[in-house]
């Protein structure tokens, strides 16, 4: 969503005679209704800033102008029109601020670096399929999830414990595959399954997606299609929304029994504060025309979904929680809260650079020693 369309939307209810007061919440629930779409474009929660590609050459790609989110730590993809590339720690920042940024480059996936390409930052280091992305062998299976087929990776592996990734609201399966590496090395069988709203997957029923309290039925079907197929015992693995869903599938599955352990990255468990950010993030209502009194009423308004309003309760297996100290749509005090309730079967691990769903691109060696110390009694 953008500011012109809801800034007109605003405009014709006051010239309808809306009041001013109704118009504000109106135009809340229509910028929150906006940043709920499931939109494939890249992971929300993360705003990678537009920069423009001023060389490319010996290792190191200059980028600018810079701007804050720019300098952000570690690994990040370089995503633009026809390429995509890895880059990694910032090496110098030029006539900061609003200069150029100069960062290491690790590898071209496909495209050109040209000078003059417009490019951004996105956490997704590996785009493709876990063949074409990481030379590791999977299928392309089908999950009979309840709204209708759902396209899956199915990356066979030699423990009788499985891993099923669940993505966050707005990306797609690709997102697991930052996790592949490691579940691979561990021998871990990993399915990776689409979810309503994705290419090749069934709509969104209304077109706005529930932060996971109704898409968990997907992620459930592919626990039972795990079952099926030889899974013992499963972890769930999710990162923002997919991480709800798996708490979610955890409390309500009738196969919840064979859950071994669940690893939630970023979860969403203030569903208030995540959709008034993203509401904020999709342009409205925080930069409305509007007077400071009535953006707090829209922004109020863009929080008011009473069928989220569902308390997320604390599993039974093993639960390990890495939560962003830097996360502005997943506050950390929902994170800290949720942990204290789980007691000794719950481990919270937070990442001082991180923001949402970018854990492990802040700190890759730190993330991976984190699940993998995490999984391994699971086996």
């Amino acid at each position: 969503m953008r500011i012109k369309p809801a800034a007109a939307a605003l405009t014709s209810l006051l010239a309808a005679g809306v009041g001013a007061g109704a118009a504000a919440v109106a135009a809340g629930r229509y910028g929150s209704r906006a940043a709920l779409r499931p939109a494939p474009a890249g992971p929300v929660g993360f705003e990678g800033p537009r920069l423009r590609v001023i060389a490319a050459a010996g290792g190191q790609v200059t980028l600018g102008p810079g701007s804050p989110p720019a300098l952000r730590p570690e690994t990040y993809g370089l995503t633009g029109r026809d390429v995509h590339a890895v880059v990694g720690p910032l090496v110098r920042a030029e006539s900061w601020p609003g200069g150029r940024l100069v960062r290491r480059l690790e590898r071209v996936t496909y495209g050109s670096l040209d000078a003059g390409t417009r490019v951004r930052l996105t956490p997704k280091v590996y785009v493709g399929t876990p063949r074409s992305a990481l030379g590791i062998a999977y299928q392309e299976v089908t999950v009979a999830g309840p709204l209708g087929a759902l396209p899956a990776w199915y990356v066979p592996g030699t423990r009788g414990t499985w891993v099923i990734a669940a993505h966050g609201l707005g990306d797609t399966r690709e997102q697991a595959l930052t996790a592949l590496p490691l579940l691979h090395e561990l021998g871990l069988p990993v399915l990776a399954p689409a979810f309503r709203g994705d290419p090749g997957a069934p709509p969104v029923p209304g077109g706005r997606g529930a932060l996971g309290r109704a898409e968990w039925p997907d992620l459930d079907a592919a626990l039972h299609w795990a079952v099926r197929h030889g899974a013992r015992r499963a972890v769930l693995y999710g990162w923002s929304t997919g991480a709800t869903m798996a708490l979610r599938t955890a409390a309500e599955s009738a196969a919840a029994y064979g859950i071994a352990g669940l690893v939630l990255d970023s979860p969403v468990l203030d569903w208030r504060a995540a959709v008034r950010a993203l509401s904020g993030r999709s342009g409205a209502p925080g930069r409305l025309p509007l007077p400071g009194r009535l953006r707090g009423l829209a922004v109020l308004a863009a929080g008011e979904y009473p069928e989220l309003d569902t308390a997320l309760a604390v599993p039974e297996a093993p639960t390990l929680v890495l939560q962003g100290q830097a996360d502005d749509i997943a506050p950390l005090a929902a994170a800290r809260a949720f942990a204290a309730r789980g007691g000794d079967k719950m481990l919270l691990r937070e990442v001082p650079d991180g923001g949402h769903a970018t854990l492990w691109n802040a700190t890759p060696a730190a993330y991976e020693d984190t699940v993998r110390r995490f999984l391994t009694p699971l086996l």
